[in-house]
């Protein structure tokens, strides 16, 4: 009976995200900059300037990592907040896992702009790698 008390609660803000942008999402923008045109327009992923700067950020992460293993050993274990024994690379999966729910969450609820879920996710990116 919560759970559905808490749906109809945010209902209407999913519904107002959807009016706020989702409309216009098929929409081509022809001149100037932009984030969610295509890099490549006949290939068969639409790789835009967004997708690959996230590709590139992981790829970074994983390669830093991989830096730190090799000059440390074992993967840095502790015991966190959670109760979880993590190593670093659980670290950046939890990081990477809490922000994807934290962005779907965001444009499912309140839609644009991204800047603050990017905001709440590097401060989740901070926590996980520091209490975790």
């Amino acid at each position: 009976m919560r759970a559905l008390a808490l749906f109809l609660t945010l209902l209407p803000l999913a519904a107002n995200a959807q009016t706020q942008g989702w409309g216009n999402l098929g929409q081509t923008e022809d001149k100037g900059f932009s984030w969610t045109s295509p890099l490549w327009p006949s290939f068969w992923m639409a790789w835009t300037p967004a997708t690959l700067l996230v590709f590139i950020g992981i790829f970074t992460a994983m390669g830093i990592l991989t830096v730190l293993e090799i000059r440390r050993p074992g993967g840095d274990e502790r015991q966190g907040v959670l109760g979880l024994t993590t190593t670093r690379g659980d670290r950046l999966f939890i990081t990477l896992l809490g922000t994807s729910y934290i962005f779907m969450a965001w444009l499912g609820l309140i839609g644009m702009p991204l800047w603050w879920p990017l905001a709440i996710s590097i401060g989740w990116g901070v926590f996980c790698f520091w209490k975790v």
